[in-house]
């Protein structure tokens, strides 16, 4: 999950794997999370991940340590991701050879819930404050070695960017900030309200949407000129609620923790 600056700009086919919930409110669904009742996730869809220095600060210099206890399902329908400040004493390893200043949560679907071709769906409400960075993302299965197995965020967020919504394809030659990115800006500040996230993918294109419209495609042919297009393969699902790195900043004095994430569904279809 990058900061990308090349800007461009449906339908779909679907093969998924993973648990399939058993009521399925609309026709196609094929894998839902509507993350009722409450504690901790499904374990047979979602991993929890934990730590930051053993990853580099996840990459991109972040300043919270994910932990188990920020992530639950808090008995209204949603999976509730937290951020706020650690412990003046916690033992929280980062990459920068402190201890981090903050907690939060990431779950992913590796080995568990993918999808090939198809729509995934979320819908969430992001919290507001400078140095928060919450996203919803994919990445292809199967590949060890980032970003040679493709990177689809279907939504990134930065709390100093109230309005925009950010979508992002990363590969081979073409990841960080060589990356290709579209953008939309909202009426109103996104933190204000739930809004629907989708990616429908089909063979050899990708497409974006917020609230049902859509603002950024992406074909092999609108690549860097010489780049490989690799994302004919199963993608699995991340989300999480980093805090600080280059993109977003650093929190400020006026960004209140905690601040949480709500997550009201993720889904998938035909």
């Amino acid at each position: 999950m990058k900061k990308l600056l090349s800007m461009v700009a449906v339908v779909v086919l679907a093969s998924v794997s993973g648990c399939t919930d058993s009521s399925r409110p609309e026709p196609g669904l094929v894998w839902s999370d509507e993350f009722d009742g409450s504690g901790p996730v499904d374990e047979r869809s979602w991993n929890v991940a934990t730590g930051n220095k053993e990853f580099d600060g996840w990459g991109n210099e972040e300043l919270q340590y994910y932990t188990k206890d920020s992530l639950v399902r808090d008995g209204e329908g949603h999976l509730a991701i937290t951020a706020e400040k650690a412990a003046l004493d916690a033992e929280l390893p980062c990459w920068n050879g402190k201890n981090c200043e903050y907690t939060s949560g990431r779950i992913t679907s590796e080995d568990k819930v993918s999808m090939q071709n198809g729509r995934v769906e979320v819908r969430m409400k992001v919290p507001a404050g400078t140095g928060l960075w919450p996203a919803f993302w994919m990445l292809g299965s199967g590949v060890d070695e980032w970003p040679n197995g493709g990177e689809i965020d279907v939504m990134e967020w930065v709390g100093n960017e109230t309005k925009t919504v950010y979508g992002t394809l990363h590969g081979p030659g073409y990841s960080d900030d060589a990356g290709v990115q579209g953008e939309v800006e909202l009426p109103a500040d996104l933190s204000d309200d739930f809004h629907v996230f989708a990616v429908e993918k089909r063979p050899e294109r990708i497409q974006w949407q917020v609230d049902g419209k859509t603002f950024f495609e992406m074909t092999p042919d609108k690549l860097p000129e010489g780049k490989k297009w690799v994302f004919e393969r199963p993608f699995y699902l991340l989300f999480n609620l980093a805090v600080g790195g280059p993109w977003p900043g650093s929190p400020t004095e006026e960004t209140k923790f905690p601040a949480t994430l709500l997550v009201d569904y993720a889904r998938i279809y035909n």
